[in-house]
């Protein structure tokens, strides 16, 4: 294949080989970098410890599984850039049968399909399911959300606010029509009823599906949304978790906002366990994954932020009370769960390394925690199955993999290293107005002053690592930032306030967004960081990012074109005007509607004088395309010099690595003619 000639590694099952850069065409190595294979979607099996991820290289996406100590092999058979997606993996709890899900949108499952590659019609969103000993996939039918029951002979599965149910050996049969989207869908443990979470845009239902009988009951309905349903050990009992937005201008010790119910699973008799104090936590703000567990000593795990982090906490389920701290300190957990005993909370979080991620086992009845993973690396996503624990491990030069967690972590499957990537440098900075900031040095390999570049990620809900992110987005823009600083531009990613990792009142920071754009002063000061390095040119300096990382760029490119040279803004917001809540008065919502405007790079347009690189793709579901048509059309009334690259049918994650491969490439060449002064 053309794009990977001059890879950057080779593979070996057995452990870690590295190749020599190759002598070739600079954009073959970008080829290479942006080739790496990323895993993402791990899962395990119940009763045996056994896993499966997802991996994709160069666009083509496979299902791998292994057991621990045994090599690991794929499940699948895809050989093509197609684009169409991998997602939603489950294992039956014997490990027998693996379900997946084929096409459609995994964030968007119920929207309208994509079809972000060559072919000439829109491909089915398909459930299927392949058996782990042998055997290619089986069509099971249209939709997405797989749950096998607990024997593993029924399969669960929903589409379009339809329950569908697959038996092995017969049709499927759909169960029962809602209202919303279905989501959550899962199994009581006797296998005779179904739990899940009818969406309904602006509040959503828990509800539960008796199979035999076809009766719908919905558990304790209420004005917000209800979230998280989980079943007791004993399945005659449901909890969940209420929540309601605060109102606009709502400050911080208004509420509550949120608490914890409990529900009959059989009649929908409901009462509340326990409620959020106003103050610190006051508002429900969930971690990365499942967000509540019944344990069998008959607590329910959730998170809070009480003390201005995210930590889980423990509530006894009958009594309620005040809940207890399993985690507590100045980090923020990311994920958690119980092992197979249910004896102890393992959860990933960035303690004692803000900047990375490690695992972590805490006993549920007290002691002190103990770290599973530490080091230079990254790991998230702990998965258990039977009584053994993987994560999705990464680090400076090797991309995101699955690994068993053991006394060292022991590889599932061939991993990669990317010679010649650096290991960016943990550095700091503090805003104008005294705000502390976050940031990840790629050191330029040049000699003398350099052009320097400002990356700016997406979100904002995100947090920016000392190595290969495991978001496959964020995977890509980290191999772009190695790339650049191989190509002698110093790169600095920012972690801007209202992203995470650093706490409650670092994310929720007062006058961000649509508020004041307050996370800009954090944008601002690193370009003037970057600026004031002895080895950087403070004249070429540029910025570039994607989604919120877009409107950042946007705006730095219109507040601040002195600064910023030049930008690559990737489907990026560009106007924050948008409908006021009816809550304020009609002179409150013009003076709301005159903050967004003034917080959007659309107000300061007559300052814009750098050049832009947009890319966008318009079938965008996570920022519509016309935000880029409004920009362009704008800029080209001034005469401020703008390219473009658009692609048809693509996803807001380009679903496709050529899209990639042609987005960063022209990125490269953007920032090379107007920050270097070569050709194309």
């Amino acid at each position: 294949m053309a794009l990977l000639r001059g890879l950057w590694f080779i593979l070996c099952a057995a452990g870690l080989m590295l190749a020599q850069p190759a002598a070739a065409d600079d954009r073959d190595a970008l080829a290479a970098a942006l080739a790496l294979p990323v895993a993402s979607g791990l899962a395990g099996a119940r009763d045996v410890p056994r896993f499966a991820w997802i991996e994709s290289a160069a666009g083509v996406r496979n299902i791998w599984t292994a057991d621990p100590g045994a090599p690991a092999r794929k499940l699948s058979a895809y050989s093509a850039d197609d684009g169409q997606q991998l997602y939603d993996l489950t294992f039956s709890n014997s490990g027998a049968h693996l379900a997946f899900v084929a096409g459609g949108d995994g964030e968007f499952p119920d929207d309208d399909r994509p079809n972000t590659g060559p072919a000439a019609e829109v491909p089915a969103q398909q459930v299927f399911v392949v058996a782990w000993d042998a055997g290619a996939p089986s069509l099971v039918g249209e939709g997405h959300s797989p749950a096998f029951d607990p024997r593993g002979e029924r399969l669960a599965y929903t589409r379009k606010g339809e329950v569908w149910m697959w038996h092995r050996g017969a049709e499927s049969r759909k169960l029962a029509t809602v209202t919303g989207d279905v989501t959550g869908l899962q199994w009581s443990p006797d296998g005779s009823r179904l739990l899940f979470v009818d969406n309904r845009d602006d509040h959503s239902f828990v509800a539960v599906l008796d199979i035999a009988s076809a009766r719908l009951t919905y558990l304790d309905p209420g004005l917000g949304y209800s979230v998280e349903p989980i079943f007791s050990p004993d399945g005659r009992q449901v909890a969940f978790v209420r929540y309601v937005d605060p109102p606009q201008g709502a400050s911080d010790d208004t509420g509550p906002y949120w608490s914890i119910r409990i529900a009959d699973a059989a009649s929908g008799a409901a009462r509340e366990l326990w409620a959020a104090p106003p103050g610190k936590g006051g508002r429900y703000y969930g971690t990365r994954s499942r967000n509540l567990f019944w344990s069998s000593r008959g607590e329910i795990l959730f998170p809070w932020e009480r003390s201005g982090w995210v930590h889980a906490y423990a509530i006894d389920a009958s009594k309620g009370g005040t809940p207890r701290a399993l985690t507590q300190d100045a980090f923020e957990v990311e994920s958690f769960l119980l092992d197979a005993t249910g004896r102890n909370l393992i959860y990933a979080s960035n303690a004692g390394d803000i900047d990375r991620r490690h695992v972590w086992r805490q006993r549920l009845d007290g002691g002190v925690p103990e770290a599973l993973t530490h080091g230079d690396g990254i790991e998230s996503n702990p998965t258990i199955a039977g009584d053994a624990l993987a994560v999705i491990a990464s680090d400076a030069r090797r991309p995101a993999h699955p690994a068993l967690v053991a006394r060292a972590l022991q590889p599932l499957g061939k991993v990669v290293e990317a010679q010649g990537f650096i290991a960016p440098e943990a550095v700091m900075f503090t805003a104008e107005d005294g705000v502390e900031v976050h940031g990840q040095l790629f050191r330029g390999r040049a000699n003398g002053k350099r052009p320097a570049i400002v990356f700016v990620h997406g979100g904002p809900r995100r947090q920016m690592l000392l190595g290969f992110h495991p978001s496959g987005y964020y995977s890509k823009t980290y191999a772009m930032n190695q790339y650049l600083a191989s190509q002698g531009y110093t790169v600095l990613s920012v972690n801007y306030r209202s992203g995470t990792g650093y706490g409650q009142a670092f994310r929720d920071a007062r006058d961000t967004g649509r508020g004041g754009a307050s996370e800009y002063r954090d944008v601002l000061a690193a370009g003037r960081w970057l600026a004031g390095q002895s080895d950087v040119d403070p004249d070429r300096i540029g910025i570039w990012g994607g989604s919120w990382g877009g409107y950042l760029t946007a705006l730095a490119l219109a507040r601040d074109s002195a600064l910023f040279a030049a930008g690559v803004d990737l489907h990026g917001v560009h106007t924050l005007l948008r409908t006021v809540p009816g809550n304020l008065s009609p002179k409150a919502q013009e003076a709301a509607r005159q903050l967004q405007w003034d917080s959007s790079p659309m107000a300061a347009l007559d300052r814009w004088k750098s050049p832009v690189l947009l890319i966008h793709g318009d079938d965008d579901k996570n920022v519509a395309f016309w935000q880029s048509l409004l920009l362009a059309r704008e800029l080209a009334a001034r005469r401020i010099p703008f390219e473009e690259l658009t692609f048809p049918n693509e996803r807001h994650s380009f679903f496709r690595h050529d899209s990639w491969l042609r987005s960063m490439d022209a990125t490269r060449a953007f920032f090379d003619e107007n920050l270097k002064g070569e050709p194309k």
